[in-house]
């Protein structure tokens, strides 16, 4: 089977006698921001016509494709920064498992498959937005189509070719700064949760999205180891909504003694980022763990300062 490229779309001409595998296959098969009418894709590539993860038939290729309407079902896809895009496996009820496609992309470099992620512009047509590599998973709480919490996979992709100078195992730590049930606990096929279940389970990828979302870095500082850095909510897991609590908005990236005194209410951020120190700590207290009253929030986004505005309610004067 030989392949031959007309405007950006591979064009499939039988061939037994030629390997399956060209180099045009390793070129960019796509136009990026270019419009697609997603029939046409399959018709050329295969792959099912509605799943969101599309393993293709004719060619190792699997397509993902996003949109607003997965909200429905407890999928929400996002660039947290501009390498890392995260993307919600497949299934819309009960648990999610590395099963079918969910497989086939966490194993798609060990399968030779290219990922490519398209934007859904209205009905029938999508964007092509650009090649992913799977950089890793991991769970996350989150609704189904009928309502019923349950656990999500959250995959993050990096960029094709784009080398990142932090890896995945760089990632794996538990600090996170609201309180923890182990699921372990309870049994497997109890489906009865009552409300927004934390665990290390379901506040593994929350994390990651708020390291990524920060790169890497304290907000405040820009210390960057992330064995210390602490993911917080701004506002409370407590005062928050279900929404609040799975919204990367609602996060913050801290040291451990700004996240205490973040955590605490005896500092807060005002909508421009910068600090405001509590009375109920002397000045000369501050100083002596390294608070100067100086500092300021980087990368502040209009969703953070709403919840800001928020944290600043609870502040002790």
């Amino acid at each position: 089977m030989n392949f031959t490229y007309k405007t950006g779309i591979i064009s499939l001409v039988s061939d037994n006698t030629a390997p399956f595998l060209t180099s045009k296959l390793n070129k960019l098969p796509f136009i990026p921001d270019q419009v697609y009418k997603r029939s046409y894709l399959h018709d050329q590539y295969g792959g099912s016509r509605q799943s969101g993860i599309s393993p293709c038939s004719n060619v190792p290729f699997i397509f993902i494709f996003s949109g607003a309407t997965g909200g429905q079902h407890g999928y929400k896809d996002q660039w947290e920064n501009q390498n890392i895009f995260s993307y919600t496996g497949e299934g819309q009820i009960g648990d999610m498992k590395f099963t079918r496609g969910n497989l086939a992309l966490k194993n798609h470099l060990l399968d030779g498959r290219r990922v490519f992620l398209f934007e859904y512009v209205r009905s029938g047509y999508v964007k092509f937005v650009s090649e992913l590599e799977f950089y890793e998973a991991d769970y996350f709480e989150t609704h189904d189509r009928e309502g019923n919490w349950r656990i999500g996979i959250k995959f993050f992709f990096k960029r094709a070719g784009v080398s990142l100078q932090i890896q995945p195992e760089q990632l794996d730590y538990d600090f996170v700064s609201d309180p923890v049930i182990d699921l372990d606990s309870l049994k497997p096929n109890n489906t009865e949760r009552s409300g927004l279940v934390t665990s290390r389970v379901g506040q593994g990828a929350y994390r990651k999205s708020i390291l990524h979302r920060w790169e890497y870095q304290c907000a405040v500082t820009g210390f960057d180891d992330p064995r210390i850095l602490i993911a917080s909510h701004i506002v409370p897991w407590k005062e928050a909504t279900d929404e609040e609590r799975l919204d990367v908005e609602n996060g913050i990236l801290l040291s451990p003694t700004y996240d205490a005194l973040f955590d605490k209410h005896l500092i807060t951020f005002d909508n421009k980022g910068s600090i405001i120190l509590s009375e109920d700590i002397a000045p000369e207290a501050y100083q002596k763990i390294g608070v100067t009253g100086k500092e300021s929030l980087r990368r502040l986004s209009t969703h953070n300062r709403i919840y800001l505005d928020q944290h600043q309610k609870l502040f002790v004067a």
